[in-house]
Formats: C-alpha cells, sequence, structure tokens
C-alpha cells in the first residue's frame, strides 16, 4: 500500500467525505477498502479535537492481528508520519496529540459490549460487516451521539455477502431488513464497489492469479466483490456452472465445427422498444450439443428492442454461429412471433414451441444437466447466470419475469430433451400470411 491514491481509491475516498451518514465500502479481498477507512477515521479524530471513533469487528482477535497490528500502522507511517499517537494496550485504544482516541472493540462478548453502551462516537466503523449482527450494528447506532464540528458517521467494509443480509437490504435495496419499508431517508445510505484490480501496483501478480483460480462463488464474491444470491432450494448456483473460453472471431470455426447443432432461442415479451422499460426483454440465447452430447451455451443477446429490432439480433446471432433454426415460444403472440421473424427473412427455419408447464417446471431437468455437468458456459453472463441461480423448486425468486433463462431453457431444451433431427427446412406454418 502506498499513501498515493489511485483513481479507485480516490473516487472512495472523495465518498467518504460526502454528507451521506451511512457509508459502504464494499468490494473483493485487497483492494484497499480497510486502508482507506482507517485513514478517513484517523483524519476525522485529527480534525475534531476531543472526539472519540471506534473501529470494531465481530471478534477482537482478528481486529487486532489486522487492524491494530497491521493496517493503522501502516496508515499512520504512510500518511501522517509526523503525527505521534500512543496505544494503550490494555483496554485498546489509540489517543492523538489533540485528545482525540481511537477505540478498538471487537462485539464478541459481552463485557466488550457493556464498555461500548457506556461511551459516545462521533464514528463508528465496522470492518468485514459481513460477519457482523444487525442487532448489534444497530447497537452500535445508539452510540453514534458524540456532539462535535464532525458530522456523525458511519463507515462499514465487507466482502458482499449473500443478497439476504442485511448490508444488501440497507445499501443496495434502500429498505429496512426486518420490516421490508423503504428507508424515510435514502440519501444518507451511499455505497461503492471497489475490486483488487485497482490496487494492482500493491499486490503481486501471485495474489491476483490465486483469486482469478478460486471456484466461481468464491472469485464473484472475492475478486469481483459481487453480492451472491441466496435462495433455499436453488436450481442452479455459480459453482455448479462448468466454464470454457470465450468464443472469439479467431476461435469461432474450430469451435462450431465441434457441434452437432446449434440453435437460437427467443423468449418474446410485450416490450415495444428501447424505450419500453416497463415491460421485459426479450430473451435471445445462442445454444449447441455437441458431439458427446454436451450443451454449450454460446452468447446471451438479450435486448429491449421492438419487434423488426429483435427479430433481427436473432437473424443476425444465426448467421453468425450458424444455427440451423430459431426456437421461439409461440405463447406470447403465437403466429406473430413467426411473422415478425420472417419479416426480416421470409425463409428463416422457425420452430414454435408452447409453454405448457410453468417456468420451474421446464427449469428442473436443464438444471439437472448443470448438476451432471454437461453444460459448459463459453465465457460469462451475468445477467443470465444471476437468473439461473433465483430459480428453486418453490418457483422463481426474482424481481421481473427471467427472460434471459427462459431463452436459454428453451434452447437447451431444444438440443439435449427433445428427439433429434436433421437440420430444419423451412415449411410455411399453415394460414399465417393469410389473415
Amino acid at each position: 500500500m502506498v499513501a498515493t491514491l489511485n483513481p479507485a481509491q480516490a473516487d472512495a475516498n472523495r465518498l467518504l467525505g460526502s454528507p451521506a451518514t451511512h457509508i459502504l465500502l464494499r468490494g473483493g479481498s485487497r483492494s484497499g477498502k480497510t486502508f482507506l477507512l482507517v485513514r478517513a477515521v484517523v483524519i476525522r479524530a485529527v480534525k475534531a479535537p476531543g472526539s472519540r471513533h471506534g473501529i470494531f469487528r465481530h471478534r477482537f482477535n482478528a481486529l487486532k492481528h489486522t487492524i491494530i497490528g497491521d493496517t493503522f500502522p501502516k496508515v499512520m507511517r504512510l500518511c501522517f508520519p509526523d503525527l505521534p499517537y500512543t496505544l494503550n494496550r490494555t483496554d485498546w485504544y489509540v489517543t492523538l496529540p489533540n485528545g482525540s482516541e481511537i477505540l478498538f472493540h471487537g462485539l464478541d462478548s459481552s463485557d466488550r459490549t457493556e464498555k461500548i453502551l457506556g461511551l459516545e462516537f462521533a464514528t463508528v466503523y465496522m470492518n468485514e460487516a459481513s460477519q457482523i449482527s444487525y442487532a448489534a450494528r444497530n447497537m452500535l447506532l445508539t452510540r453514534l451521539a458524540q456532539k462535535t464540528c464532525l458530522s456523525v458517521k458511519e463507515y462499514i467494509d465487507a466482502n458482499p455477502p449473500t443478497t439476504s443480509h442485511w448490508l444488501y437490504s440497507l445499501f443496495e435495496q434502500k429498505i429496512e431488513p426486518k420490516s421490508g419499508e423503504p428507508l424515510p431517508y435514502p440519501d444518507d445510505y451511499a455505497t461503492m464497489q471497489i475490486n483488487p484490480d485497482s490496487n494492482r501496483a500493491n499486490l503481486s501478480p501471485e495474489y491476483l492469479a490465486q483469486l482469478e483460480a478460486l471456484p466461481e462463488k468464491e472469485r464473484q464474491r472475492f475478486l469481483f466483490g459481487n453480492y451472491q444470491t441466496a435462495i433455499d432450494g436453488a436450481l442452479w448456483t455459480l459453482d455448479r456452472i462448468r466454464r470454457l473460453a470465450q468464443v472469439t472471431n479467431e476461435t469461432r470455426a474450430a469451435v462450431l465445427a465441434d457441434m452437432r447443432r446449434i440453435v437460437v432461442s427467443v423468449d418474446p415479451s410485450g416490450c415495444s422498444g428501447n424505450e419500453d422499460y416497463k415491460s421485459d426483454e426479450i430473451g435471445i440465447s445462442v445454444c449447441g450439443i455437441d458431439r458427446d452430447g454436451n450443451g454449450h451455451v454460446f452468447a446471451d443477446l438479450t435486448c429491449r428492442a421492438g419487434p423488426a429490432g429483435w427479430a433481427k439480433v436473432a437473424i443476425d446471432a444465426m448467421d453468425l454461429w450458424g444455427a440451423d433454426r430459431i426456437v421461439a415460444e409461440k405463447n406470447f403472440g403465437g403466429a406473430m412471433v413467426e411473422q415478425t421473424i420472417r419479416s426480416v427473412r421470409a425463409t428463416a427455419p422457425v420452430k414454435l414451441v408452447t409453454a405448457s408447464r410453468g417456468k420451474t417446471a421446464r427449469a428442473e431437468p436443464i438444471a439437472a444437466l448443470y448438476e451432471q455437468g454437461k453444460v459448459f458456459h463459453h465465457g460469462r453472463f451475468p445477467d443470465l447466470e444471476e437468473q439461473l441461480c433465483q430459480f428453486s423448486a418453490s418457483g422463481f425468486q426474482g424481481a421481473r419475469s427471467p427472460d434471459r433463462a427462459d431463452s436459454m431453457v428453451w434452447g437447451l431444451s431444444e438440443l439435449m430433451l427433445q428427439p433429434q433431427t436433421g437440420p430444419a427446412k423451412w415449411v410455411p406454418s399453415p394460414n399465417i400470411f393469410s389473415r
């Protein structure tokens, strides 16, 4: 770590000085979050003589080894080399020359909690808050009451936990975690993502390579700083998705040569164009099946466009990937869907499929194929994969329609669950042009 901040850290530093009262820095491991927040706490302590500030973690032993023994002295050496301080190793607090104090406390014992309840703070900073309960956090807020020349602040850092955690509710959804009610002052809550990639100058290539090699679930959390979807009985999990390299223009021909069939699948919606954000998107996927019977997901081309727009996306994908047909759900519009595609290309091979079962029932056999290791994603499709992880045996748990997942399920079902025939030929559906 160096005293000069990189652009991402400089942005985070500006956020820490913003009018927001509650500020969360979330992101991957070793991204500089703790350094920035300890530095911000010291700056506040220097600005307000006689003020008190607290740095907290669930377990005191972890706090002692990480912040007291490492980050705090590093911050003082690099950022405040001329500022003396004394560390009380009995009650674990630092005193600055202006009389300000910075206390270090764990939240894992009643004795420590009782000591906190007798004090008031101008700043409370929760380190690794994914390990801290919502009740403990609220207890700390009752102590955020010291009157100084500063506005009170709550600082938090975390490797993002699951979406069921109170951090996600407060800072991302802006709702009270227990009641689900909207926060009365949502602008008081601010968050920023900061990841190891922005801190490369202070990390070894070997460490970054270790993060890259983590299983997908841990990789998303500790490298990319993303929340993990928490669904009981989820049909998909990120670590169940097997991956191959993303297909490029240079590798496409070789990859496609190994495929028995490729289809473009479409899950239509009532969207009328780019401006129609109230409607679901049009799910468009490109999937294949290889000579060993394994499924492959090549592209998620989901878009929000009018009929001519999404039909062109599907036709262009068919040409690029050498697909033998377009598979489209006909429940929405039926003949209209086929007619829309053929308005772009009259001879396009189209197969209409009927959603006779619910989304979860259609998804379950495809999820089973993932569990058996028979499906591969070529690269990463974050939005699609988020929808997949929101499917459970009790239904889809997402806020909106799983358009991306639906189109992929249609494509893989056509390839892996239906009897395979030769390449499709154009056979006009009866009477569709006579209406």
